[in-house]
């Protein structure tokens, strides 16, 4: 049985000068990094994207300077979940925010008793530390919308300033806390 030969096997030609082969070598080179960007912008675009959180605004679950991973791909193919942890754009503002969807589309969110209402009943929120509310009238979110909060409401910025968000403004879902390395790990 012959072996099969693909066409890197075969042994450098012995009649090529010094030249030919620092000129192959280098488009080889190029050629190899030119895929490797291509493939790099793909996944950044596409897949998943790195974002550092600005602000207090999402303790004690993400502290101020803390990297993160944020996958793309989830809300091609479904709709944000209450809970889930975004990267959103928000007319106006020239840094994405970090906030968590707490209201879906077609429900009612309210806060009262220091508590947030969603259809009529309180909402368990067992990422929170006890903290004080200010109340917020009954706002239904529109269909193809969210209503996004921040963890640490007090000094949060989110959908009680600016409204319920449209869902083509999420970015992507806040997946992995990578850096620092001792806060590493997954997003709940």
């Amino acid at each position: 049985m012959r072996p099969s030969h693909q066409p890197n096997d075969f042994p450098p030609d012995p009649t090529q000068t010094g030249l030919e082969k620092v000129r192959m070598l280098l488009r080889e080179t190029v050629w190899t990094l030119w895929r490797a960007i291509i493939l790099a912008f793909l996944l950044i675009y596409f897949v998943a994207q790195t974002n550092v959180v600005l602000g207090a605004s999402m303790e004690p679950t993400l502290h101020e300077h803390q990297r993160l991973i944020v996958e793309k791909v989830s809300y091609r193919l479904t709709t944000p979940q209450r809970g889930d942890v975004v990267v959103v754009d928000v007319a106006g503002l020239d840094v994405p925010l970090i906030k968590r969807v707490v209201g879906l589309p077609g429900e009612t969110v309210e806060i009262r008793d220091n508590q947030v209402w969603v259809n009529g009943r309180v909402l368990s929120e067992p990422y929170l530390p006890p903290l004080w509310q200010v109340n917020y009238p009954p706002t239904q979110v529109p269909p193809n919308f969210v209503f996004l909060m921040g963890d640490n409401r007090p000094v949060s910025r989110d959908s009680r300033a600016f409204g319920p968000v449209s869902i083509d403004q999420i970015r992507g879902h806040a997946w992995v806390r990578y850096w620092p390395l001792q806060d590493a790990g997954l997003i709940r």
